[in-house]
């Protein structure tokens, strides 16, 4: 499986392609604005702001698949991440990340590297190299600016110029 292969709705409503995202490393994450974890927002923000002149896409994953803490439609979850984060990374539409009607990129997860890859919950993290594949995977207790995080971030991004 390759990151770049697959597509979303974005969350305003276009089609995004990620292999617009190509030759770039990506942290793919899901998030839900009700959660326990929801300030990691503002640390994936952060992320973004500092790392994104030098490639680093971050990407989220709005889901209502863990205590439902998503139950906002795409406008409502733009306002929220907008107004209480300021969030500027790209966001897609709302998806499932567990189950039959899992988004395809998680039914592949799941199908390379197991059930165990899958999401517990909200705000777990998956970062994938320039090269598309998957190189890292943090649990949502880990936080976006965790040394494991920013480390395998900092390491991907010094071979690439963009």
């Amino acid at each position: 499986m390759n990151i770049f292969e697959y597509s979303f709705k974005s969350l305003q409503g276009p089609p995004m392609t990620m292999q617009r995202f190509r030759n770039q490393p990506v942290l793919v994450v899901n998030v839900a604005s009700e959660c326990g974890f929801t300030p990691q927002y503002a640390k994936l923000q952060k992320l973004y702001f500092d790392y994104n002149q030098s490639g680093l896409v971050v990407l989220g994953i709005p889901s209502n698949d863990f205590g439902e803490q998503e139950p906002g439609d795409e406008d409502e979850i733009a306002d929220f991440c907008a107004r209480e984060y300021q969030v500027r990374f790209p966001m897609t539409a709302k998806y499932p990340v567990t189950g039959a009607e899992a988004h395809p990129l998680f039914k592949d997860i799941a199908q390379e590297f197991g059930s165990d890859a899958l999401p517990k919950w909200n705000f777990h993290k998956y970062f994938f190299d320039r090269k598309g594949q998957l190189v890292e995977q943090w649990p949502s207790r880990i936080q976006p600016d965790d040394t494991r995080i920013t480390n395998t971030i900092a390491r991907n991004l010094q071979s690439w110029t963009l």
